[in-house]
């Protein structure tokens, strides 16, 4: 079994929506589809179809939920404590083509947000800078080609 690397926040965030989809959702999609039961002839009744649809996409929304809560493995940034890049550092790097700065945070998927830097640790530049430090330039494989990275700094 593969563990999920997160932080408590995104473990806590997975938790509450499963917990409303099952005391919540799942309740209310069984009365639509009580209601549209007791409508009559099954066979033609476009409400229940859209409510047993309905029912099996919140299913497997639950199922997810359940499997990634179970497989998540959360992680206390200790970035202090290493000499390398660890999962939940925050990374300066330089891209050695444009000279421009970035900064990267590694997380787990379940908190990526890349409009502000949170890119997941085993995405093609999480894995490219997890184990390493300042000074090293690592090249990475990305849709668009080959980025070249120095390592500033991380916290």
């Amino acid at each position: 079994m593969q563990r999920i690397p997160m932080s408590q926040q995104a473990y806590d965030r997975l938790a509450e929506e499963l917990d409303r989809l099952k005391k919540v959702d799942r309740p209310d999609i069984i009365a639509e589809i009580a209601t549209a039961r007791a409508q009559g002839d099954l066979s033609e009744n476009a409400e229940y179809h859209a409510a047993k649809e309905k029912q099996g996409h919140l299913e497997d929304k639950i199922n997810e939920l359940e499997d990634k809560v179970h497989r998540a493995e959360i992680f206390v940034p200790s970035v202090n404590e290493s000499d390398r890049i660890v999962f939940g550092a925050v990374v300066s790097v330089k891209n050695l083509d444009t000279k421009k700065v970035l900064e990267y945070t590694l997380v787990g998927s379940e908190d990526v947000d890349v409009a502000n830097g949170k890119i997941s640790s085993v995405s093609p530049i999480g894995k490219g800078l997890m184990g390493r430090k300042p000074g090293d330039v690592v090249e990475v494989n990305i849709p668009k080609g080959t980025l070249k990275l120095e390592i500033l700094d991380y916290r």
